[in-house]
């Protein structure tokens, strides 16, 4: 059993990185395999609606997303991290977000049954919005969302100052614990 975390900041090791590492480590300690995947540096493009994707799963987008997606369809669980971009999702993330949402849901609901949901990383606000926003794509595509003792939310501006926000910390340990619990649940 597989859980990813897909961290959605153009920034390497910045806040939205370090707070999911915090939580794949949280779902380690309960036996499962884990990996960070970072979009930064990669070519990530948005959607064209070309409609390819209602052929099948394809895109003729020729960039770094399919090979996102097709670890997306093999993970048990999938987190999604962003940093608050004017109170939204970074560009990169937004755009994977699409096309892999549009091929899984033209093509039998790939995410259908999976466990999700999201972190989200503010420097002062907007955060509540981008939760949204993440949250939404999760229920469209047929995610289970375990929830935390808070939303999965901390505050940080410059690299490193997420670490400082025990709260938002112990937030993301707890859906780490929460995810790792129902995908157990769901796969015995």
């Amino acid at each position: 059993m597989k859980a990813i975390g897909i961290v959605g900041s153009p920034r390497k090791g910045g806040n939205t990185e370090i707070l999911t590492k915090h939580t794949l480590k949280a779902i380690a300690e309960e036996g499962l395999d884990t990996e960070l995947i970072r979009l930064a540096g990669l070519d990530i493009r948005p959607c064209n609606a070309c409609g390819a994707c209602d052929k099948g799963e394809q895109c003729p987008i020729e960039d770094d997303m399919f090979p996102i997606y097709e670890k997306m369809k093999q993970a048990e669980a999938i987190i999604l991290a962003s940093p608050v971009y004017f109170s939204s999702v970074s560009a990169l993330l937004k755009s994977l977000m699409e096309r892999a949402g549009f091929i899984a849901g033209r093509n039998g609901q790939v995410f259908k049954g999976k466990v999700g949901g999201p972190l989200v990383v503010a420097r002062r606000a907007g955060q509540n919005f981008t939760h949204a926003q993440l949250t939404y794509w999760f229920h469209i595509s047929g995610f289970f969302m375990p929830g935390s003792t808070y939303w999965n939310v901390a505050f940080g501006r410059e690299k490193g100052d997420v670490a400082n926000d025990k709260e938002g910390l112990a937030t993301a340990r707890e859906f780490g614990k929460n995810v790792a619990f129902l995908v157990k649940k769901l796969n015995t």
